[in-house]
């Protein structure tokens, strides 16, 4: 008997039929010829690309896997084919219906590779829906610090929100950014919602940036949602601070006149400042008049540096700072007084000098000269501060005041009288030493061969204090004398210089 049976005849549908039914990738094509081990060669396959492909990533299968297995299918059908050519049928009656059984198998990986790709979309959703989810948290998260740290998780929220709309537009995630951005926007703009204006300037002024990465669809009416919020907070901010005399008010009201000229807050700038300047026109009366002109010297630089043209405010800001300068210099005399009473003799002299010359026709300029003298005087005789001088002149008793130094001089005095005057060198004198000044017999002015550089003044009786200062070299120490001068008797007042002791 031969040891198997004889090979059938030749039939190519019995090869198709094999093919195909292998081609389903369970191997039926061997199990319709009896080839049971390479059937489970097959199933062996499909059993690792399910753990390979399952669960469904939205990566999907990887491709090494993907296309190891359809050559094993290939292969699978071409063997098949090559087996069942010659081989009858087990198990169904006819290749014909083994072919039609084939075709209709091939469902199955069909509708396999449909309910993956079924998966691997809703498995990509769930991985969308996470990444937004982690951009709440971080809006969350940054929303409970302030703004400088919080802004580059501002920045990466806002990142993937825009990279879930550009890169996922028909995705369910991205279906939900525009509720989000409205949320973000909330969460950023928190300080202005609890009227904190300074602080909600920066990120106010951050989301003016945002269509800059989020399209205008996704934003809507959030676009211009910062700009009057914006606009409010740097009017707010700025007011808050030129009313308590802080700096940074004219960066926000810079600001708000350039980027906002046309809203309502831009059209309050100016009267802000009118009112800042009428404040400290009425302080220069106060207990601090010399705080009041800083002020306003303060306000007169910044005001002219507001840009008022696209506002229409430009003038009304110039008309404000030419009050504040003029207040400023009118309101030195104040100050001057101010720091003559408080014994500032050396800020008094510089602020009445300045005053001087700052206002000619100021009802005041006369007794501004005359407080400057006084000052100057009380810094080397601190008793002739005692009291404000007067616009006095002239009086009963003549004093008379020679110069017996090489050194040209400025005599000051004060008392019920003030004034000044200068006297030229004295061509044939010279310092005197101090060992000589100390001698018992030592009469500076006594020479009759000199011809001394004098001057009479008229004065009424009471004290006068005299300061006697070179005007040739002004390092050399001040003279004084305080006399008191009494009816009936002519006075003579000497300067000269001493020197000795290395200087």
């Amino acid at each position: 008997m031969p040891t198997a049976p004889p090979p059938a005849p030749a039939s190519p549908w019995r090869a198709l039929a094999v093919a195909l039914l292998n081609l389903s990738g369970l191997g039926l094509g061997y199990a319709v010829v009896r080839r049971w081990w390479l059937m489970g060669v097959c199933w062996a396959a499909t059993a690792v690309l399910l753990l390979v492909a399952l669960p469904a990533d939205p990566d999907g299968v990887p491709g090494a896997a993907l296309v190891l297995y359809l050559v094993l299918l290939a292969l699978a059908a071409a063997h098949g084919a090559s087996v069942g050519l010659r081989t009858r049928l087990a198990l169904l009656p006819s290749a014909l219906i083994a072919a039609v059984l084939g075709v209709v198998l091939l469902a199955v990986p069909a509708a396999g590779v449909v309910l993956y790709d079924g998966a691997r979309d809703e498995a990509t959703e769930r991985m969308l829906l996470d990444r937004l989810d982690r951009a709440d948290a971080l809006v969350a998260t940054s929303g409970k610090q302030d703004f400088a740290s919080a802004e580059a998780g501002y920045r990466r929220a806002l990142s993937a929100y825009g990279a879930l709309s550009d890169d996922h537009p028909d995705s369910r995630a991205a279906r939900r950014v525009p509720d989000r951005l409205r949320t973000y926007y909330e969460t950023v703009a928190a300080p202005y919602a609890r009227e904190d204006y300074c602080s909600a300037v920066a990120p106010l002024k951050y989301l003016r940036t945002v269509p800059r990465t989020i399209g205008t669809k996704d934003l809507g009416d959030l676009v211009g949602w910062p700009d009057d919020r914006l606009a409010t907070s740097l009017y707010s901010c700025a007011a808050a601070s030129l009313s308590a005399g802080s700096e940074g008010w004219t960066t926000q009201f810079g600001e708000l006149l350039s980027t906002f000229p046309r809203s309502a807050q831009a059209g309050k700038v100016e009267p802000a400042v009118k009112s800042a300047v009428d404040k400290a026109v009425a302080s220069v009366g106060g207990d601090d008049p010399c705080a009041a002109v800083q002020r306003l010297d303060g306000l007169d630089t910044q005001v002219r540096g507001l840009p008022g043209e696209q506002a229409g405010v430009a003038d009304a800001l110039g008309k404000d700072a030419d009050r504040a300068s003029r207040s400023a210099r009118s309101g030195g005399y104040a100050c001057g007084v101010h720091q003559y009473k408080d014994g500032n003799f050396a800020d008094a002299v510089t602020t009445m000098n300045d005053f001087v010359r700052d206002n000619p026709h100021d009802g005041n300029r006369a007794r501004a000269q005359k407080t400057a003298i006084a000052a100057e005087v009380a810094q080397t005789v601190p008793a002739a501060g005692k009291h404000l001088p007067s616009t006095a002149s002239g009086g009963s008793i003549a004093v008379t005041v020679k110069n017996d130094s090489p050194d040209d001089i400025t005599v000051l005095y004060t008392g019920p009288v003030t004034g000044s005057f200068t006297l030229k060198g004295c061509a044939s004198c010279t310092s005197y030493s101090l060992g000589t000044t100390l001698g018992l017999g030592f009469k500076p002015c006594s020479d009759s061969g000199r011809h001394y550089p004098q001057r009479t003044i008229h004065l009424p009786v009471g004290t006068t204090y005299f300061v006697h200062k070179s005007r040739t070299n002004t390092s050399k120490t001040p003279a004084s004398d305080t006399a008191k001068l009494s009816p009936g008797y002519i006075y003579t007042e000497c300067a000269y210089t001493t020197t000795g002791l290395g200087y």
